[in-house]
């Protein structure tokens, strides 16, 4: 399920702020609020609400932030759908808030608030470069379509490629389907050849020269494989193995509330900067 028809079903049973009964923790309250609010849209079959991460805010004071995950399935037309996703809400004094702003910056405290980088997250099937006992684990999200990532990701990559000892880089797909509706497929053909022990092919894929916004998935192959000079088919892109990797990828970014790329983890804080790693003294 898109994560803008999720944010529809969320928007469309809540208001900006809401206010329920005080509690010193509102963590079952924040759930029941909203998946009360959430269930009364029809098309929701099931849902489960948890609270994975609370934060306490140090400006504004007293606000808590609280990381909240939605899995189950509703009804998009005929069809049912899996439903996959995470989403910061914000409290105080018996209020919820979907977002808050800082009137001076314009800064969204939603992007500052960033759940944990598990250690499980650092899935050698992800590890692209370096060694993974490094003295700094790179974490990066990124869709080889994204113009920003064709401008960052290759340079960075190749920079940290060649201090294997200094970084262990996390390389986690993360296509943008609504701008990008090609990134899905090239991301898969990306797995399908690393899987292949081909990972210097992902950096390839950026500079690929193909209509991002081409849906049908053989005119994409035929530019990889002429690129490439590879035979990929469509089957190769939908083995299990291949699936598994990009749904496990994609599961992961929804937990740490990935929305954009490239976004970047170092020794599992996320940098806004995504320069962190030019300030390693390397050896």
């Amino acid at each position: 399920m898109s994560k803008l028809l999720m944010t529809l079903f969320l928007t469309s049973s809540l208001l900006s702020v809401s206010v329920f009964a005080q509690a010193k923790d509102y963590s079952k309250e924040v759930v029941k609020f909203l998946k009360d609010s959430i269930v009364k849209n029809p098309n929701i079959i099931s849902l489960d609400v948890k609270v994975v991460d609370k934060k306490d805010l140090q400006r504004p004071e007293g606000w808590q932030a609280y990381i909240v995950s939605f899995s189950g399935k509703a009804k998009i037309g005929k069809d049912e759908k899996k439903i996959s996703q995470s989403s910061i809400y914000f409290v105080k004094d018996g209020f919820i808030a979907t977002e808050l702003i800082d009137l001076k910056t314009g800064i969204k405290l939603n992007d500052t608030v960033s759940p944990k980088f598990k250690e499980e997250f650092y899935s050698r099937s992800n590890l692209l470069y370096g060694d993974e006992n490094a003295a700094h684990k790179i974490a990066l999200f990124s869709d080889p379509l994204c113009p920003f990532c064709r401008s960052f990701v290759p340079g960075a990559l190749a920079y940290m490629k060649k201090y294997p000892q200094d970084f262990a880089v996390y390389y986690y797909h993360y296509p943008l389907e609504g701008l990008h509706p090609a990134s899905p497929t090239v991301c898969r053909a990306a797995i399908y050849l690393e899987l292949q022990g081909k990972k210097d092919s992902l950096l390839k894929m950026y500079d690929l020269k193909i209509n991002a916004r081409e849906t049908n998935e053989q005119k994409i192959l035929d530019v990889i494989n002429d690129a490439l000079d590879t035979k990929i088919t469509r089957k190769d892109i939908h083995s299990i193995m291949v699936e598994n990797a990009f749904n496990s990828d994609q599961k992961i970014a929804n937990a740490l509330l990935v929305n954009g790329t490239p976004t970047v983890y170092f020794d599992g804080q996320k940098d806004p900067t995504k320069n962190k790693y030019k300030s390693v003294k390397v050896h």
